[in-house]
C-alpha cells in the first residue's frame, strides 16, 4: 500500500465534497428555515422579557441550533420516505434522493447527525427541553406518512410546526407557557393552512398515486377555502397572544401587516388560478414571519428588553 493511499485511514475519513454538501442542504431547504424561525424567536424573546427584561444570546443561539437541527431531521426525513411518491410526481420527479444526487444513505446520515445536533443542544438548555425532545420529533417522522392514512396530513403538520414555539418558551424558562401554546397554535394553523395552498397543484398526480389531501379528497375550492378559514383563525390566534402578553402597538401594527399579507396572498390565489401559487407560498409566508419578528422585536425593545 503507497503512503498515499493510506493517509485517509491515518486521519479518519475523508470529508464530505463539497458538492454533496450541497445537494443535501438543496434536498432539505435549508432555506426554508425563515418559516418557522422567528416565531421561535418572538417566543423566546418574549420568555426572556418577562423573565428579566435581557436578551440571552447564549440561549437564542441554542433554540437556533435546535430549530436548524430538527427542521433539517424532518424535511431530510420526510424526502426519503417520500422519494417513490416523489418519483412519480412530475414536479417532485428532480428532488435529489430521486436524482441520485444524494444517496439515502447519505439523506440518513445527514438526518441522525441533524438529529444528534438537536437533541445534544436541547440537552444543553435544561431539563425538561431533554424530556420532551423526543415528543417533539414524533409528528416529523408521522407527517410523511399521514398522506398515506388520512385526508388532513396538513393537521400533522400544524401540530409538527405549534411545537417550536412553545419548546422555544420552554428553552428559555423551562416551564410550559399558555402564551406559548397560542403562539404555537397559530403558527400551526398558518403553516397548515399554506399547505393546503400547496397540495392543490398536486391534486390530479396525488389522485393518481393515491396520495390523501384535502385537494385531492374534497376539491381546490374546498381546499383554498379552508386555507382562508386557517389563516383568518391564525389572526385571531395572533390577537389572542398579543391581548395576553399585553403587546404594544408595534405588535399590533405586525398583525395589521400579516392581515394584510394573508388578503394579499389569498387575493392571488383562487381556485380556478393557481399561477401564482409559488409567490404566494415562498415570498408572501416568508414575508409573514420576518415582518412580524421583526415588528415584535422592535415592540419588545420599546417596552424595555436590554440587549
Amino acid at each position: 500500500m503507497s503512503a498515499d493511499s493510506a493517509t485517509p485511514d491515518l486521519f479518519g475519513p475523508e470529508p464530505a465534497p463539497p458538492g454533496k454538501v450541497r445537494a443535501f442542504l438543496r434536498l432539505v431547504m435549508i432555506e426554508h428555515s425563515v418559516f418557522a424561525l422567528p416565531f421561535a424567536y418572538i417566543a423566546s424573546l418574549t420568555a426572556m422579557y418577562q423573565w428579566d427584561e435581557n436578551i440571552h444570546w447564549g440561549r437564542l443561539l441554542l433554540v437556533t441550533i435546535c430549530m436548524v437541527g430538527l427542521r433539517t431531521f424532518a424535511m431530510a426525513a420526510n424526502r426519503i420516505i417520500d422519494r417513490e411518491i416523489d418519483a412519480r410526481n412530475p414536479r417532485t420527479a428532480h428532488r435529489e434522493l430521486v436524482t441520485g444526487a444524494v444517496s439515502v444513505k447519505s439523506a440518513w446520515t445527514g438526518a441522525l447527525i441533524a438529529l444528534v445536533v438537536f437533541l445534544g443542544s436541547a440537552a444543553l438548555l435544561n431539563p425538561l427541553c431533554l424530556a420532551l425532545a423526543p415528543i417533539a420529533v414524533i409528528p416529523m417522522v408521522v407527517y410523511p406518512y399521514g398522506k398515506r392514512f388520512t385526508n388532513f396530513p396538513q393537521a400533522i403538520l400544524g401540530i409538527a410546526q405549534a411545537m417550536g414555539p412553545v419548546g422555544a418558551w420552554i428553552a428559555i424558562t423551562g416551564e410550559w407557557s399558555g402564551q406559548a401554546v397560542i403562539l404555537g397554535l397559530a403558527v400551526g394553523v398558518w403553516i397548515g393552512g399554506f399547505d393546503l395552498i400547496y397540495a392543490c397543484q398536486d391534486v390530479e398526480t396525488d389522485r393518481e398515486v393515491g396520495v390523501l389531501s384535502v385537494p385531492a379528497r374534497f376539491g381546490i375550492p374546498a381546499a383554498v377555502w379552508g386555507a382562508r378559514g386557517c389563516h383568518l383563525l391564525t389572526t385571531a390566534l395572533f390577537v389572542w397572544y398579543a391581548a395576553s402578553t399585553d403587546a404594544g402597538g408595534f405588535f399590533w401594527l405586525g398583525i395589521a401587516v400579516v392581515a394584510g399579507a394573508f388578503v394579499y396572498e389569498h387575493s392571488i390565489v383562487k381556485p380556478h388560478d393557481l399561477s401564482r401559487l409559488n409567490r404566494a407560498f415562498f415570498q408572501v409566508n416568508g414575508f409573514i414571519g420576518v415582518a412580524l419578528f421583526g415588528c415584535a422585536l422592535l415592540d419588545l425593545l420599546v417596552r424595555g428588553l436590554t440587549v
